[in-house]
């Protein structure tokens, strides 16, 4: 008797459940559930198809056994909206069937932190849910919880992101605030598995002998748990060819939508692939001209805040570090005469093979090269690079939170990134919208191609990005009949190496779209170990940091004016703005560069009259300043005219732009592209900082041992930070008042460090007991100090940590001050948090359970803001305030 084959041909695949579910939904007798709940409560619009696998999912839940049923999986594109179906499936099992309880799981640590921003955080751009959520005439909350709650709170929804690795670890070794296996038992839910493809170890294993702990069989004892759990599993590449595979999912796969019909649907951009020959630098070139062009040609056609991004994909990290560096020297090197020159010899070589490079060649051929290699400088440069290659071999290059937000934030307009380098292939958890040039790098000669995971590059690097055009925004293609220079902007092209071998290999991963994850590399990791000598102090046994409580609720009364949510009018708006692309200077942490001389001119007054017409039309173009929006954040509002009129609101408001000296007036259209900015900052603040908590002065404890524990910082080896703000290692073992045997810290916490140093000997002989300097690391704990709620003027609520609590006690008291370490750009904009650090002191505030802390905070330790300012006041306020030894007079330390 032959083997059975371990491939399932197409031709053979049949999936039962899900043929009856969509034949059911297509017949004339078919009663379409009213879903109207979903559509107002979610922000996206929903496609046909997604409508329809909520409608196939429907069917199954309503005519078919669900106790067998209960394990079901959609199959779709990357890039098909899978996140919106499970938004929509959290609110159809939550109304219609009374679910409370949703475990979401994936493999990846990007995931759940992409995953974070769509259902939870309301402030970011990638929320999918509209604010608020009404369900049944009820406000709904989504709350994320470590474990569920034995009796939930009513129209709440409690939803536990995990990693499936971190619920393997709490089920098999349950802890206090984690789930165990006898919680499951009582506690029906639906599970929501992402990037499922990663769950079939066990079936994988062909039949052989396998560990019984294996994370598929951990979602499975999840699921069993309680008869009345759901597991919906989505994927984009699940191998449903391998006969283990297929046999498991036939009868759970309830919706398919291939990348083929998603991108033959106009919901993706168009591929097109550029053939190169090995020259990086070349292929380079070219894809930040076509990246330029195209983005002059959205500019030309009135869309805003339009910015292509490129993406340099190597296979080697020192090939990505060695050809990031010649991009950039070649940039800094690039003269109008060697671009002219450039284009004069490449013109004829592509004109016939490649439409949109000879396009691309003739439109700048037609411009003005100077202005040209200044925009290319401005937009291109070691500010507007990053590189996301690091050596932990466990993470995705989306685990580090901070390489986290700049990638998955690259559509805003106030992101400076232009281009990435990395070894890496576009991870799961990586949504960007705005790439639109890969560029493939050249390897050594005798390289084996992994085509498979270069596919799915292409495949998620496809995903379309929805800009608004003629004041509408669109999800699907609008231009494939139209000329070139508009089918640009709907279109990823791929540069890559002309080689034959590769090029057939890569047409037949096409045909598949397998996923290959690989490890990312080479990115500095540090460590920071608690020493053995602290742990076994009495002050980290029994010991108490103090961070002070926040009000439960803010009555609608305290909302009275745009100071009350946290926005300065006093002082002009300065939106920049400039030939590349219009971006809002609300917040000041990061200065776009600039090679051009500026000038700020004024956009719109509020109070004037000639202003009137244009701010209007502003208005308009904005779905929040209608006036029933805005009362739901806007509680004391009478109208919108009071509230673009009234010096309370917003009628002393000034709008300026700074732009280049080489324009000489803004038009109307350009003025008003800077009001849509201002006025969407305005709508951005106000909906974040409602319905927020205000600080107390009553201070709250937690245990020592709670916020000091060892850590890891994953550190690129590339940054655009100045050298002062480059992460860094410092040794610290034989320095007993320091806990950790390493420092972590950039230059100025390394020169706090070094100047708290220089005062141990005389801080021990005056506190014997205790002297210890404590570094906060945020990623480990969650406490933060709030302005108090007495602050009169502009209000605050986001919270922050203190970088160092410096902790002295002489055996009948202890002192803990809080220090915070700020670059000099920071300190007009972090002014509160220092005078919240002000405010910190004994007889301001109330410490629960404790009479012998006293709780200090002191002015920012800063750098000098010039050779002839010395702004570190850390020392001499605290001989002061007599916690340092000496009278205030001796001379400060100073920072050469």
């Amino acid at each position: 008797m032959g083997r059975k084959s371990n491939q399932v041909p197409v031709e053979d695949q049949k999936f039962p459940l899900m043929n009856q579910a969509q034949e059911a939904v297509r017949s004339i007798g078919y009663k379409f559930p009213s879903f109207h709940y979903l559509w107002e409560n979610l922000k996206h619009e929903f496609r046909l198809y997604q409508k329809t696998a909520l409608w196939q999912l429907d069917w199954v839940e309503n005519n078919t056994n669900t106790d067998i049923n209960n394990h079901l999986m959609f199959h779709m594109a990357t890039g098909s909206g899978k996140t919106d179906i499970m938004a929509a499936t959290i609110l159809y099992f939550y109304k219609k069937y009374k679910y409370t309880n949703f475990l979401f799981v994936s493999t990846s640590n990007a995931v759940i932190n992409k995953t974070r921003d769509n259902f939870l955080n309301s402030n970011s751009s990638k929320y999918l849910f509209k604010a608020p959520i009404i369900i049944n005439g009820h406000q709904v909350d989504v709350k994320e919880v470590s474990t569920f709650p034995t009796s939930g709170v009513s129209n709440t929804i409690y939803l536990k992101l995990t990693t499936i690795e971190g619920l393997y670890s709490e089920i098999k070794s349950p802890r206090q605030d984690g789930l165990s296996f006898e919680d499951l038992k009582d506690q029906p839910m639906i599970i929501l598995a992402d990037e499922a493809h990663h769950l079939n170890a066990k079936t994988k294993s062909k039949g052989k002998q396998i560990e019984w702990d294996t994370w598929e069989n951990t979602i499975d004892q999840v699921r069993n748990a309680n008869s009345k759990n759901r597991q919906l599993e989505f994927t984009a590449t699940i191998d449903v060819n391998q006969r283990n595979i297929y046999e498991k999912y036939k009868n759970k796969i309830i919706y398919k939508y291939d990348l083929d019909h998603l991108m033959e649907d106009g919901y993706s951009k168009k591929v097109f692939r550029l053939e190169a020959n090995n020259d990086n630098r070349q292929k380079l070139l070219n894809a930040v001209l076509l990246s330029e062009y195209r983005k002059r040609l959205a500019r030309e056609l009135n869309i805003s805040d339009f910015k292509p991004v490129i993406l340099a994909q190597s296979k080697r990290i020192q090939t990505s570090k060695d050809v990031e560096k010649q991009f950039l020297d070649m940039i800094e090197d690039l003269s109008s005469e060697a671009l002219g020159q450039y284009l004069k010899e490449n013109k004829k070589i592509v004109a016939q093979n490649s439409e949109i490079l000879a396009d691309t060649y003739n439109y700048w051929e037609k411009q003005d090269l100077t202005r040209a290699v200044i925009e290319i400088k401005q937009d291109f440069n070691r500010m507007t690079t990053i590189n996301v290659n690091y050596s932990g071999r466990k993470k995705g290059m989306l685990d580090d939170t901070n390489t986290y937000k700049e990638l998955n934030s690259l559509e805003d307009p106030d992101n400076p990134f232009r281009i990435i380098f990395s070894v890496n292939k576009l991870t799961e958890g990586w949504d960007v919208l705005n790439l639109y040039d890969i560029v493939k790098i050249s390897e050594t000669e005798g390289r084996t191609y992994d085509t498979n995971s270069e596919a799915q590059l292409i495949g998620r690097g496809a995903r379309y990005y929805p800009f608004i055009y003629k004041g509408k925004k669109s999800y699907k293609r609008r231009f494939d009949h139209s000329n070139i220079k508009s089918r640009v902007l709907e279109t990823l092209y791929y540069h890559t190496i002309n080689n034959p071998a590769y090029i057939k290999k890569l047409n037949d991963s096409f045909d598949d779209m397998d996923l290959i994850v690989q490890d990312d590399s080479n990115y500095s990791i540090f460590n920071a170990k608690v020493k053995d000598s602290f742990k076994k102090s009495d002050f980290y046994r029994n010991g108490y940091f103090y961070y002070n409580d926040t009000q439960e609720e803010i009555d609608d009364n305290s909302y009275r004016s745009i100071s009350d949510y946290g926005i300065d009018t006093a002082s002009p708006a300065i939106i920049n703005y400039n030939p590349a692309i219009i971006e809002s200077n609300w917040r000041q942490d990061y200065e776009k560069p600039s090679e051009v001389n500026t000038k700020i001119v004024n956009v719109a007054n509020f109070n004037a009259h000639r202003d009137q017409r244009l701010i209007k039309k502003a208005i308009a173009c904005n779905d929040f300043y209608r006036f029933n929006e805005m009362r739901m954040v806007l509680p004391k509002l009478n109208s919108v005219k009071e509230f673009f009129t009234s010096p309370n609101w917003l009628g002393n408001y000034i709008v300026r732009a700074r732009i280049p000296n080489t324009i000489d007036n803004l038009t109307s259209m350009q003025k008003l592209q800077i009001l849509n900015t201002a006025l969407e900052n305005i709508r951005i603040k106000i909906k974040a900082n409602f319905d927020r908590k205000y600080g107390t002065n009553v201070f709250t404890r937690i245990a020592v041992k709670d916020v000091v524990k060892d850590y890891s910082k994953v550190v690129s080896s590339y940054s655009n930070k100045t050298i002062s703000e480059h992460i860094r290692e410092k040794n610290m073992s034989k320095e007993q008042w320091y806990p950790y045997d390493t420092a972590i810290v950039d230059g100025l916490e390394e020169d706090l460090i070094s100047l708290v140093g220089s005062w141990i000997n005389e801080l021990k002989r005056k506190y014997p007991k205790e002297v210890y300097l404590i570094r906060n690391e945020e990623t480990i704990t969650n406490w933060s100090l709030h302005e108090f709620q007495e602050n009169l003027g502009i209000k605050h609520y986001g919270g922050f940590m203190p970088d160092f609590i410096l902790v002295l006690g002489d055996g009948s008291c202890m002192y803990q001050v809080y220090i915070e370490a700020k670059g000099v750009h920071l300190l007009e904009r972090d002014k509160w948090k220092e005078r919240l650090l002000e405010n910190i002191r004994p007889e301001n505030i109330e410490i629960v359970e404790n009479d012998d802390v006293r709780l200090y905070g002191v002015k920012f330790y800063a750098n000098s803001s010039s050779n002839d300012t010395d702004i570190h006041h850390v020392e001499q306020e605290l001989r002061d305030l007599k916690i340092l030894p000496g009278d205030g007079s001796i001379p400060l330390f100073k920072v050469d």
